[in-house]
């Protein structure tokens, strides 16, 4: 199994919904709505999050992202995943870092930009480290599921100079795309 990270920068004409996880406050003296500092081409700017959402990623026969918020994403080979974060009065380069914690280690973990991804020893868990052009102030990464991924809950940690500004929880279901029920 695979598990391919791709990242995308979305266009200005891409409608963007979704809802922030309250979790991303907590533990912070300062909200992420708050101003962070953020040093970009030797210039320090303040950062506010705008929106930040999770979801499933599509990419039409145009080659068009179509991004649709949700916290349950089927376990099919081939879908992807992920987040965007909306920053105000961003421009240029932003550097990030994603930390995914899986329930269990997949067969095997890929991406595409190697160098800057580490794993946790017991495999459950990676850490991207990206810098990102933020068209619009725009910054996502998206993930691929390949044979292997296990299903289950999710959680996706995204920092800005090592401040949380984004917390998703999201559950990969099994095949069918219904969440197993018990059954008595």
């Amino acid at each position: 199994m695979r598990i391919w990270a791709a990242t995308v920068v979305l266009t200005s004409s891409l409608v963007m919904s979704g809802v922030l996880h309250p979790s991303v406050f907590a533990n912070n003296a300062k909200t992420p709505s708050q101003s962070i500092s953020q040093s970009q081409s030797n210039k320090a700017q303040q950062i506010n999050v705008r929106k930040a959402e999770f979801g499933i990623a599509k990419i039409d026969s145009e080659g068009i992202l179509n991004f649709t918020p949700s916290t349950k994403v089927p376990l099919a080979e081939g879908n992807k995943y992920g987040w965007r974060i909306q920053l105000q009065n961003i421009q240029g380069e932003v550097r990030w870092r994603e930390v995914i914690r899986l329930p269990k280690p997949p067969e095997t973990w890929a991406t595409d930009n190697g160098e800057n991804f580490t794993l946790s020893p017991d495999g459950v868990e990676a850490i991207s480290n990206r810098t990102q052009l933020a068209k619009d102030g725009v910054i996502e990464n998206f993930w691929t599921i390949a044979p292997g991924d296990p299903p289950g809950k999710h959680t996706i940690h995204v920092y800005v100079d090592d401040r949380l500004v984004g917390n998703f929880e999201f559950e990969l279901l099994p095949k069918g795309g219904q969440e197993q029920k018990n059954t008595r």
